[in-house]
C-alpha cells in the first residue's frame, strides 16, 4: 500500500511539472515574436521611408553611340568618300524588358512606321506572333501532352516547348498583315539587341511624316528614340572602292574573327567598323570618339531618361594622294583599252589588267585601278587592289635592274659594256634567246640591249657575273647560291619584296624553285630569271622598282595617305593635324654614269632608231616617256575541263604583257606601270602602250606642265 501511495506521489509531481514547462517554452516563444514585430515595427515606422525610395529610385548608366566616320579627300580637296546624314529611329533597351512589353512597343511602333526594304523570316513572323501572351496559351493548348512532358511526366524545359511552339506556328502558314511584318521586323530587332544598347529600328528612306508621327507618340514608346544614323558616299564614283574598301552594317556589327579585339577597344558588337583597306587600315582614326549618354532607369529596368552628357567627335579626315580626276581617267582607259582586247580575242584567257601612277619622288601613288575578268562568264569587274595581291612573271621590264647589278658589281662598266650576242644551248633544251632572229646581232652594248629587249645580253652578262662555266650544247655550271645573287640584286629595287604600302593584304610574290627533286640547281631557270621570266611581281613593286631607276636610286615606299586632320561642323575646311613624309628605303649604291646607262637605255626603248626597238609608238607624247616594255610566257589551265570527258586539259599558252615607264625623261615627276596579263601571244598588240600614253598626257594636262 505504501507503494502505492508512493508512486501516486510521482504522478502528481510529473502532471504538476509539466504545465510549467510549457509555460516556460511558450513564455520564450512569445518573447521572440514579441522582439520581432517589435523590429518590424521600429524598421517600418524609423527607415519606411528610405525603404520606399530605395525601390522607387533609379539608377544612372552612361551608354555610348557611334558618331560619323572620318572623311576622305583626294590630293585636291574633292570628296572620295563622304558621309550621307539619316533620320534614324532608334531604341534603347533597358535591363529586364520583357517578350510582352517588346511586342506591345512593336506593336504601336508598327502603326507609325513601315519597314519594307526587308523581309521578315517565317521565323521572325512566328516569334513576333507568340510574343502575345494570348496567341501563345492558345498555341500551348494545341499541343498534345507528350510535347509538353517527359516520359516521366515532368514538365519540358520553356525553351523546347517554345521551339516547338514556333515549328507549330510556321506550319500553320498564318496570314499577315503588312503592319503585322513590319511588326515582326521590330520585335525581331529589339530582341536582338543587348540590353542598355542603342540600335537603329529604322534608319534609310525614313519620311517626315513617320518621323512626326513617332515624334508624336514617344510618351507611348518607351525607350524608343528619333536619332541620325550615317552611311557612307561615294561622290566620286564607287569604283574607288576597290581601295577604300568597305564598313560593316549594323546587322554584321563586329567581324567574328576579331570580335575580342574589338570588344577590348570599346566597341560595342553592332558598331560598324572598317572591314578592308584604307577602311580597315585607318579604322582608329576614321571611328572618331563616340558619344556618351546617361541612361535613367527605374528598378524595373525601363528607360525613363536619355541625357547626352559628351557629343563626341567625327573620326579623323583622310587626305589621300589620289588625284580623283585623274583616277577617274585611268579608269576610264583602262576599261576601254581591255575592252577592246577581249572584243578582239586577245584578251579571252586574260584574268585582268592594272595600271598604276605614282609619283617617283615621293611615293605617293596618284591614281591605281585594276580589272578582274572571269574567264568562264566574261564579266569585267573593278580590281584596284590586284596591284598589291596579285603577281605575275612581268618579263623584260625588269632588265633595267638587271643591268643596274651587272654595272653595279663591276662585272660591266659605263665604258666598257659591250657583251655577245650569242644564244645559249644547253643540252636538252630549246635554245635560249630574244625575240628577234639570232644572228641579227653579233654584239651589243647595255643601252642597245635595253633598246631592243634583248634576252641574250641578260644571260651572257648572268654568266659572267656568277662566274659560270658553260660549254654550248654540253654543260653549264653555276654557284649554288646563284639565285640568291640575283634575288637580292632585285630585292634593292623593291621587286619580291613587299613595299610597305598603307593598305592590308599585300604580298612579296612568288618565287619559283631553286632546286630540281634531285637537289640540282635549275640553272636554266637562273638564266630565266635574269630577264623577267621566272619569279613573279606585284605591280605595285613594278611602280616602286621603275620610282627607284626615274629618281635616281632611291627605293621609296608607296602610299594612299598624305595627311590626317580634323573636318569643322560646317565641312569647309580640314585642319591637318599629320602630314606624311616620304621615306626612302633604301639607295641603289651606283655612280651617275652607271643611271646614265639605265636611263640611256630606257629612253632609246621609246626614243630610239633601232628597228627592234619596242616602244616606239610613244615616242611623240609630250612630255617625253622613257620606259621598259616586257613579255612573259604563261599558260591558262582549265582545272574544270580536265575533269570532263573528251575534253583537252592541255593549258593553253599565254604572254603577260607589261610597260613601266617615267616622264619627263629628263627630270621625271610620274612613274607609270601598266600590266595586261594572258593576252593571246599571237594578239599582243599594243595595249599597254595605249593605256601608258594615255596616262602621261593626262596627268600632265591636268597639272599643267609644259617640258622644257
Amino acid at each position: 500500500m505504501n507503494f502505492l501511495k508512493n508512486n501516486n506521489h510521482k504522478s502528481d509531481r510529473k502532471a504538476a511539472e509539466t504545465p510549467i514547462r510549457m509555460k516556460i517554452i511558450l513564455g520564450v516563444i512569445f518573447i521572440l515574436f514579441a522582439m520581432l514585430i517589435g523590429q518590424l515595427a521600429y524598421l517600418q515606422l524609423i527607415y519606411g521611408s528610405r525603404f520606399h525610395s530605395e525601390v522607387q529610385k533609379s539608377d544612372d548608366t552612361v551608354v555610348t553611340s557611334a558618331v560619323p566616320r572620318g572623311i576622305m579627300y583626294d590630293d585636291k580637296g574633292r570628296v572620295l568618300v563622304g558621309n550621307k546624314a539619316n533620320n534614324a529611329i532608334t531604341y534603347t533597351k533597358g535591363s529586364s524588358v520583357t517578350s510582352k512589353q517588346i511586342y506591345n512597343i512593336s506593336t504601336a511602333l508598327s502603326q507609325y512606321i513601315t519597314i519594307s526594304n526587308e523581309t521578315p523570316t517565317d521565323l521572325q513572323l512566328a516569334a513576333y506572333y507568340l510574343g502575345n501572351s494570348s496567341n501563345y496559351a492558345k498555341e500551348y493548348a494545341k499541343l498534345p501532352k507528350s510535347q509538353k512532358y517527359d516520359s516521366d511526366g515532368n514538365e519540358l524545359s520553356n525553351s523546347k516547348v517554345y521551339s516547338t511552339l514556333e515549328k507549330q506556328v510556321i506550319k500553320e502558314k498564318k496570314h499577315y498583315t503588312s503592319r503585322q511584318k513590319t511588326a515582326a521586323l521590330i520585335f525581331n530587332k529589339i530582341s536582338g539587341a543587348y540590353s542598355l544598347s542603342t540600335i537603329y529600328i529604322k534608319n534609310q528612306n525614313l519620311t517626315d511624316k513617320e518621323v512626326a508621327l513617332v515624334g508624336e507618340h514617344l510618351s507611348d514608346l518607351p525607350g524608343v528614340g528619333i536619332g541620325t544614323d550615317w552611311e557612307r558616299t561615294y561622290p566620286n564614283g564607287s569604283s574607288i572602292k576597290t581601295i577604300i574598301g568597305s564598313v560593316s552594317s549594323e546587322k554584321a556589327g563586329l567581324p567574328s574573327e576579331n570580335l575580342q579585339y574589338y570588344l577590348a577597344q570599346g566597341y560595342s558588337r553592332n558598331d560598324r567598323v572598317g572591314t578592308s583597306y584604307l577602311e580597315k587600315e585607318y579604322e582608329a582614326l576614321l571611328k572618331g570618339t563616340k558619344t556618351e549618354s546617361k541612361l535613367t532607369t527605374k528598378s524595373n529596368g525601363t528607360v525613363t531618361q536619355t541625357k547626352t552628357v559628351y557629343k563626341g567627335q567625327a573620326g579623323a579626315s583622310l587626305i589621300l594622294t589620289l588625284d580623283s580626276k585623274y583616277q577617274a581617267k585611268v579608269q576610264k582607259k583602262l576599261k576601254s583599252v581591255y575592252s577592246s582586247a577581249l572584243s578582239a580575242g586577245a584578251a579571252h584567257y586574260s584574268s585582268g589588267a592594272f595600271a598604276i601612277a605614282m609619283d617617283p619622288n615621293t611615293g605617293a601613288i596618284k591614281a591605281v585601278a585594276g580589272l578582274d575578268h572571269d574567264v568562264k562568264t566574261n564579266k569585267v569587274t573593278d580590281d584596284a587592289l590586284g596591284v598589291i595581291n596579285q603577281s605575275f612573271v612581268m618579263g623584260s621590264v625588269v632588265k633595267g635592274a638587271q643591268v643596274a647589278g651587272g654595272l653595279i658589281n663591276k662585272v660591266i662598266t659605263p665604258s666598257s659594256n659591250t657583251l655577245p650576242d650569242t644564244p645559249i644551248y644547253l643540252p636538252g633544251t630549246p635554245v635560249k634567246k630574244s625575240v628577234y632572229p639570232v644572228g641579227t646581232f653579233s654584239s651589243l652594248d647595255a643601252e642597245t640591249a635595253l633598246e631592243v629587249s634583248s634576252n641574250i645580253y641578260m644571260m651572257q652578262l648572268t654568266l659572267r657575273w656568277l662566274n659560270a662555266k658553260y660549254t654550248p650544247k654540253t654543260y653549264i655550271h653555276m654557284p649554288t647560291d646563284a639565285f640568291d645573287i640575283l634575288r637580292r640584286n632585285f630585292a634593292m629595287f623593291g621587286l619580291g619584296q613587299k613595299t610597305g604600302i598603307d593598305l592590308p593584304g599585300e604580298i612579296s610574290g612568288i618565287e619559283g624553285k631553286t632546286h630540281n627533286s634531285s637537289g640540282q640547281l635549275l640553272s636554266g631557270s637562273v638564266l630565266d630569271e635574269s630577264y623577267g621570266n621566272y619569279d613573279a611581281y606585284t605591280p605595285i613593286q613594278l611602280a616602286q622598282y621603275i620610282s627607284t631607276i626615274a629618281n635616281g636610286g632611291y627605293r621609296m615606299q608607296p602610299y594612299l595617305v598624305q595627311s590626317v586632320g580634323q573636318t569643322n561642323s560646317s565641312g569647309t575646311k580640314v585642319s591637318i593635324n599629320y602630314s606624311k613624309t616620304p621615306n626612302v628605303q633604301f639607295r641603289i649604291p651606283w655612280t651617275s654614269s652607271e643611271l646614265n646607262v639605265i636611263k640611256t637605255g630606257m629612253y632609246r626603248v621609246v626614243h630610239g632608231t633601232n628597228a627592234w626597238g619596242t616602244a616606239h609608238t610613244l615616242k611623240d607624247v609630250k612630255p617625253s616617256i622613257s620606259g621598259k616594255t616586257g613579255t612573259a610566257q604563261t599558260f591558262y589551265y582549265d582545272a574544270s575541263a580536265s575533269k570532263k570527258k573528251n575534253s583537252s586539259s592541255d593549258p593553253i599558252e599565254l604572254i603577260n604583257a607589261t610597260f613601266v615607264g617615267f616622264a619627263p625623261s629628263s627630270k621625271p615627276k610620274l612613274a607609270v606601270v601598266v600590266v595586261f596579263p594572258g593576252l593571246d601571244p599571237n594578239l599582243e598588240g599594243t595595249y599597254t602602250l595605249q593605256v601608258a600614253k594615255e596616262m602621261v598626257e593626262d596627268y600632265f594636262k591636268l597639272n599643267k606642265y609644259a617640258e622644257n
